[in-house]
């Protein structure tokens, strides 16, 4: 039983080194961006993506 007592204190321990090293968090707070901006950038970026995909696709070969 001392094994699972371990795993689990390992786990606790890895979770805090992530949350204090910020890698939890995410890309946006490394950009300096709030949550929504960041959304908000990734949503036009995809949509830029998605309409070259769509004309690429619609163009006569």
């Amino acid at each position: 039983m001392t094994r699972g007592n371990q795993r689990e204190l390992d786990h606790q321990k890895n979770m805090k080194k992530q949350r204090d090293s910020g890698k939890v968090e995410g890309k946006c707070q490394d950009d300096g961006f709030s949550v929504a901006a960041c959304k908000q950038r990734d949503s036009e970026i995809m949509q830029q993506k998605q309409k070259k995909a769509n004309e690429k696709k619609e163009e006569p070969k």
